[in-house]
């Protein structure tokens, strides 16, 4: 299906609309359509014609680090080294997690209200399934490891690290440490040699 084009004052309009929110969500603020209207200086008629919802809204701020995140997914997939696979997957998701606020509101969503958003979430779960299931099936990973441990494992790291470092710098070096720690931990016995 394909979305039709905006008149160009149109588009300007969404597109000064998803920045405001952007800024708001890096900033921790939740959003409200009233308040996106005000400080994208639109009416709030305009932002309502282009989001329905605050949480539509959300969505489209963070589609592009979920449509990032699926696409390295998909090279994830093609790596025939399903440890060095299901790391880099991690590691790119645990990166994504820590630098874009918009990503655990969506993901932490009992429910999407864009279609495109439960597209890529249902993409990005079955690529880490598969990229564990194949770990699993090549004895790298410890085989009592289900899918279901990995999200809130990274959960926690990601809590962890926004709990203990301020600046991006240090988020992500601690991060990194931190996956390090876990995806030792996650080995099977016979890699750890």
């Amino acid at each position: 299906m394909t979305t039709p084009q905006l008149r160009k004052d149109a588009a300007r309009n969404w597109d000064r609309i998803v920045a405001v929110a952007r800024a708001l969500v890096d900033q921790g603020v939740t959003l409200q359509l009233n308040d996106v209207a005000r400080r994208a200086g639109l009416g709030v008629g305009t932002v309502y014609r282009h989001f329905a919802t605050p949480e539509a809204l959300l969505e489209t701020v963070a589609t592009p680090c979920l449509e990032a995140l699926a696409a390295h997914g998909e090279q994830a997939l093609a790596d025939t080294d399903p440890w060095r696979a299901l790391e880099g997957f991690l590691t790119r998701t645990l990166e994504a997690q820590i630098t874009d606020a918009s990503l655990a509101l969506v993901t932490a969503a009992s429910t999407d209200a864009l279609p495109r958003t439960t597209e890529l979430r249902q993409s990005l779960t079955t690529t880490g399934t598969a990229l564990l299931n194949r770990a699993r099936e090549a004895a790298v990973v410890r085989p009592d490891l289900s899918a279901a441990d990995l999200v809130p494992l990274m959960c926690g790291i990601a809590y962890a690290v926004d709990v203990h470092d301020s600046t991006p710098a240090d988020r992500i070096g601690t991060a990194h440490r931190y996956l390090g720690t876990l995806l030792g931990g996650l080995r099977a016995a016979a890699s750890n040699t």
